[in-house]
């Protein structure tokens, strides 16, 4: 199983359009540190999921037929804008998998297109894709969110973001055996009130209760970047921030 971050960014991606703060000057000069929205790719025998779609140029990134389907967090704009013109394809039917949401985005259920969103998921809901596993983990997030906890070849890697905090229903599926790898959402650096989205304690705090081989901290704002241009030291060991088109686990 091979998971790849093709975003870590968190809404306002970085660089952040008119800032001037270290972070983003430092993503205008060097392409690595350029985060996309947030978003994966998981493979597994010959399933091709992507995680999410707030890229915009899904039709370019991916040839017709090349994906099995997609697996929807949520219907923020951040997490599924390129649905807007996938939807608009011929000749093929792309499945959507993701959280019971009656809203959804913009106008994507009245005019699907191509896209098929009739099977959502339920909460806790384990579905066979092939060769690979997937339990869908409730989160805490303005919206319907759902994480992923792919199990195949061996492996089980979790992915969550968007939430402050796991739900205790989810994290005691994530406790039934160990981690190789779990990609979890911290935008920001220590906060009095974190809104919506870990901080990095939260973050911090559910790796050390889940204890995972590795941890990658991904949905990453320009204000985190920063602080750690700052505070060099303060990720622990086996924790790392996930950058665009890293490979996070793979065999």
């Amino acid at each position: 199983m091979r998971l790849t971050i093709l975003g870590s960014g968190n809404a306002r991606q970085v660089p952040v359009y008119n800032c001037s703060c270290a972070a983003c000057q430092r993503a205008r000069v060097e392409a690595a540190w350029r985060r996309g929205p947030c978003c994966a790719l998981v493979e597994c025998g010959a399933q091709r999921w992507l995680i999410d779609s707030g890229l915009t140029d899904l039709t370019e990134r991916f040839a017709p037929g090349s994906l099995s389907g997609i697996l929807q967090t949520h219907y923020h704009a951040d997490h599924a804008q390129g649905l807007l013109h996938l939807r608009w394809g011929t000749g093929l039917r792309i499945p959507v998998h993701g959280p019971q949401d009656p809203e959804g985005l913009a106008d994507l259920y009245k005019h699907p297109g191509i896209l098929d969103f009739s099977e959502p998921f339920a909460a806790l809901e384990r579905r066979m894709l092939g060769e690979l596993s997937v339990i869908a983990l409730p989160l805490n997030h303005s919206k319907p969110t759902l994480g992923y906890l792919f199990e195949g070849n061996g492996r089980r890697i979790a992915y969550l973001t968007d939430t402050l905090g796991v739900p205790a229903v989810s994290l005691d599926v994530l406790r039934q055996a160990p981690l190789d790898a779990l990609v979890l959402d911290c935008s920001s650096p220590p906060q009095a009130v974190p809104n919506n989205h870990n901080d990095l304690p939260h973050a911090l705090a559910t790796i050390a209760d889940l204890q995972p081989r590795h941890a990658w901290l991904t949905h990453i704002g320009h204000e985190l970047d920063a602080w750690l241009m700052e505070n060099p030291g303060a990720l622990p060991a086996g924790v790392g921030l996930a950058m665009d088109g890293q490979a996070v686990c793979e065999r």
